[in-house]
């Protein structure tokens, strides 16, 4: 139990991840669009990226991933804490963008 409780939380995160990211993407791209920066062109690459693996990792969850995460619970342990991870730079990182 405690495993797929893990593992949840680890895909609940990477639906979070995914949408702050998605929010930093649009505010990067409306800077870009502004500025016309390479670095913020980067975020924008940087976002996309990221966002991609977060979507995949869901439905790769849902899809047929579940049984690895639910057979073993170090899985779900290390999948929770990296996306926990991912979490906070994501937040510091819009942290800092919305200022």
């Amino acid at each position: 139990m405690a495993a797929s409780t893990l593992a949840m939380g680890g895909i609940v995160l990477a639906a979070v991840n995914a949408v702050l990211l998605a929010v930093l993407g649009a505010v990067w791209v409306h800077n870009y669009r502004q500025f016309g920066s390479a670095m913020v062109l980067g975020l924008v690459a940087f976002s996309a990226a990221l966002l991609v693996e977060n979507v995949v990792a869901v439905y790769f969850f849902f899809d047929s991933m579940h049984m690895l995460y639910a057979s073993d619970p170090v899985v779900g342990g290390v999948v929770f804490v990296m996306r926990l991870l991912e979490f906070v730079a994501v937040g510091l990182l819009a942290a800092v963008t919305m200022r």
